[in-house]
C-alpha cells in the first residue's frame, strides 16, 4: 500500500506544498507497512476532542489541515474511532468556522503511522484514493498527538494536533 499526502500552505511570503511519506526505500520509493498495531488502536478507540494545533518553533504559518479548513478550525472538533473495524466519524465544531462533518477510515501501522481517510457521505473507503499519513506520539490513557511534517520555505516543520479523551 503506498500513501502520499499533499498538504499546501502559506507562510509569510513562503508557499510551500509537501509530499509526507513514511519511509523510502532504497529506489526511492515509499514502502509503508500494511502490518497494523492492533494495541495502539485499541487504546486510541473511543471519543476524542482535538483540543490544540501547534506548530512549534513556526507559530506565524497558516496550515491548511486535511484539504478542508484552516488548522485552526479544527480546535474543538470531535472524533470517533472504532478500532475493530477502523471506522470512525469527525465533527469541526468551532462557531468562528463552516462546519463539517463525515465518516473517517482509520489505522495505524506497524512504524506508528496514522493512516486516516475522510469519507464523503454514501462512498466507500475502497473508492478513495487520497488520504493522509501523520505520525502518532504521546500516548496515554487520556491523551495522544498526530504529528505531521510540513516543508516551509525548504525546512521541515510539524503541525501538532493534540486529543484529550472526552468520555
Amino acid at each position: 500500500m503506498k500513501k502520499i499526502i499533499f498538504i499546501c500552505m502559506m507562510a509569510t511570503m513562503f508557499f510551500a506544498c509537501k509530499s509526507a511519506s513514511s519511509t523510502t526505500a532504497s529506489n526511492g520509493a515509499t514502502t509503508l507497512s500494511t502490518k497494523l498495531d492492533r494495541p495502539t488502536q485499541v487504546a486510541i478507540k473511543g471519543n476524542w476532542v482535538l483540543t490544540n494545533v501547534s506548530y512549534p518553533g513556526s507559530e506565524y504559518i497558516k496550515v491548511n489541515s486535511f484539504d478542508l479548513a484552516d488548522s485552526k478550525c479544527f480546535i474543538g472538533s470531535t472524533w470517533n474511532f472504532i478500532s475493530n473495524n477502523n471506522k470512525g466519524s469527525m465533527a469541526l465544531t468551532s462557531p468562528s468556522c463552516t462546519g463539517f462533518n463525515s465518516p473517517i477510515v482509520w489505522s495505524v501501522n506497524n512504524q506508528g503511522m496514522f493512516v486516516l481517510k475522510i469519507l464523503d457521505a454514501g462512498i466507500k473507503a475502497k473508492k478513495v484514493r487520497d488520504g493522509y499519513l501523520l505520525k502518532v506520539a504521546g500516548l496515554t490513557d487520556n491523551s495522544f498527538q498526530l504529528i505531521d511534517n510540513i516543508n516551509v520555505g525548504g525546512q521541515t516543520k510539524d503541525v501538532v494536533y493534540q486529543f484529550q479523551r472526552a468520555n
